[in-house]
C-alpha cells in the first residue's frame, strides 16, 4: 500500500481517459467503493489542472502561487475516507480548494439537497475553480447554490454552512485548528495532513457526544496550510 501511495505504481503514460485512471485506482486497491470510482469517472480531472499538464498521471502538479492539485491516488484516499459523511443531504467543508476539484466531488456525492463548501486564500485560484467547475459534472450544484466557493482563510473554516459532516483540508498544518475542531458535526469526520517536514494523514472523528478521537492514517507530503501573504512570498 505505501507503493501506491508514493505514486509509483503506474506511470499514466498509457492513461489517457478519466475512466481509465479510475479503473486504475481501482485495481490497485485505492478506490473500493462504488461511489467513490462513480463521482471520479464523473469529474473529468482533465478540466481541473492547468493547461498542458498531464491530467491522469498520478502525481501532484503545480497551480501556480505556490499550490498544487493533489495526486489521484490522494484524492481517492481522502474520499474513500470520508465517504460515510458524504451522503446526500449532507454539509461537506473542503479546505484549501485550489482547482475545485474535490469541491466538485464532494458536491455531487451530497447533491442538491446538500452544502459543499470550498474556500481558498487565493482569490485568483478561487476565480479559476468557478471556470473550471462550471465546465464540469457539477456546473447544475454550482449554478442552484449548492455548491459554493469562497475566498477565506481556510484555518478559520466557514461558520456559515456549519457543523459539518466532512471536512478536508488540503495542506499541511503544524497542528489541527481549533474552528475546524468546532465546526466538525457530532458523529462528522475530517481528514487532515498535519506535520511539518514529517507529515501524516490523521483522520479526526467527533463523537456524539462531542468528544475526539484522532488517528493517523499514512504518511504524506503536502504544501503547508499557511497564511495567504507567507504562500505568496516565494512566488
Amino acid at each position: 500500500m505505501s507503493i501506491v501511495r508514493s505514486g509509483r505504481f503506474f506511470s499514466g503514460s498509457g492513461i489517457n481517459k478519466n475512466k481509465a485512471m479510475v479503473e486504475h485506482l481501482q485495481r490497485y486497491g485505492v478506490i473500493n467503493s462504488k461511489r467513490v470510482a462513480q463521482v471520479m469517472e464523473s469529474v473529468d480531472r482533465a478540466l481541473f489542472v492547468p493547461v498542458g499538464s498531464p491530467p491522469y498521471v498520478d502525481s501532484p502538479m503545480p497551480i501556480g502561487y505556490n499550490a498544487t492539485i493533489s495526486a489521484p491516488h490522494m484524492h481517492a484516499t481522502c474520499l474513500e475516507l470520508l465517504q460515510e459523511n458524504l451522503q446526500p443531504g449532507m454539509h461537506a467543508l473542503d479546505v484549501g480548494s485550489g482547482t475545485g476539484y474535490l469541491t466538485a466531488c464532494f458536491a455531487l456525492m451530497v447533491g442538491p439537497q446538500g452544502c459543499a463548501i470550498g474556500i481558498e486564500h487565493i482569490p485568483e485560484l478561487v476565480a479559476s475553480s468557478i471556470k473550471n467547475v462550471e465546465k464540469s459534472a457539477a456546473a447544475s450544484l454550482l449554478k442552484e447554490g449548492s455548491l459554493k466557493l469562497h475566498v477565506g482563510d481556510g484555518r478559520l473554516g466557514w461558520p456559515e454552512c456549519a457543523p459539518y459532516d466532512a471536512i478536508h483540508v488540503g495542506a499541511a498544518a503544524p497542528e489541527i485548528p481549533q474552528p475546524l475542531i468546532d465546526q466538525l458535526k457530532p458523529g462528522g469526520r475530517m481528514v487532515i495532513p498535519v506535520g511539518n517536514i514529517f507529515q501524516d494523514l490523521k483522520v479526526v472523528d467527533k463523537n456524539l457526544d462531542g468528544s475526539i478521537r484522532i488517528r493517523s492514517e499514512t504518511s504524506v507530503r503536502y504544501v503547508p496550510l499557511t497564511s495567504r501573504d507567507a504562500q505568496l512570498h516565494d512566488h
